[in-house]
């Protein structure tokens, strides 16, 4: 495992990390269903107590089975799910139940897993859409992404709704990647994949970190992931079941008996 600096103090005391997402925290749904309210708590809870914290330019995982709260944590993080207890820390500011669009600016990026590209614009407006808040900054921008994903430069002309699977997640990641974030949020990007395209975005995945990126991605190929992160999470029921470093957790007997084959079958 790659050295981190020591990671700085959140806002909250029970986190200390450099971007935090701090327990008790509740993220949830709301529904106007008296019945679904338990003890005066929040309605429909996805997420209770789960903590998580990344170094700066760490690679950090989240697994778990299907309604764990996976892809909840992720959308809380960004905003698109509203928080009702807990907070979210970037360094030593609380951006809990920020727009998705002051994230950005703060330098979070967010690639959904369905829908993430405009289907009808070129990949070069893709990318544009990507820069909309700082549009000088495009020609740049590009260029460094198109370092990463070369593809998305020779055919940048080519509507993006045209592309495979694999090359659509391609265009998702480089345009999340146009305002330089210093956290990458990735909701299963190899989802619905073949296994070589799956490979690829593996790879692409860690070259993104390696350009010091800090990136945080909820998986369902857990085994894969698992190969590539510094330090992995496992959600069971909207908890933290496990944590431990991507070898650690691959090698638990019990990760492996409750979790990796499950979710291999998955």
């Amino acid at each position: 495992m790659k050295g981190f600096a020591p990671f700085l103090l959140a806002v909250c005391v029970t986190l200390v990390g450099w971007l935090g997402f701090a327990a008790p925290s509740w993220a949830y749904i709301e529904e106007d269903v008296d019945a679904l309210k338990m003890n005066n708590e929040c309605p429909v809870c996805i997420l209770n107590d789960a903590d998580l914290y990344a170094h700066e330019g760490e690679l950090v995982g989240i697994i778990g089975p299907n309604g764990a709260g996976k892809s909840t944590l992720l959308k809380a993080l960004f905003g698109l799910v509203r928080v009702n207890s807990g907070s979210v820390t970037l360094r030593d500011e609380d951006i809990t139940n920020l727009r998705a669009d002051q994230l950005v600016r703060r330098g979070v990026g967010f690639v959904p897993q369905n829908n993430n590209v405009f289907p009808t614009l070129t990949i070069e407006e893709n990318m544009q859409m990507g820069a909309f808040q700082d549009p000088k900054s495009f020609p740049e921008r590009f260029d460094a992404v198109v370092d990463l994903f070369p593809t998305l430069g020779t055919r940048r002309k080519q509507r993006a709704g045209s592309l495979s699977g694999g090359e659509r997640q391609m265009v998702a990641m480089g345009r999340a990647l146009m305002m330089a974030p210093s956290v990458l949020l990735l909701d299963e990007p190899s989802a619905g994949l073949s296994p070589a395209l799956q490979d690829e975005v593996f790879i692409r995945v860690k070259e993104i970190n390696a350009t010091g990126v800090t990136v945080i991605i909820v998986e369902q190929n857990a085994a894969r992931c698992l190969q590539i992160v510094d330090r992995g999470y496992v959600m069971d029921q909207g908890q933290n079941a496990y944590t431990g470093t991507g070898s650690a957790l691959a090698n638990d007997p019990k990760v492996i008996e409750l979790y990796l084959g499950t979710l291999a079958k998955a």
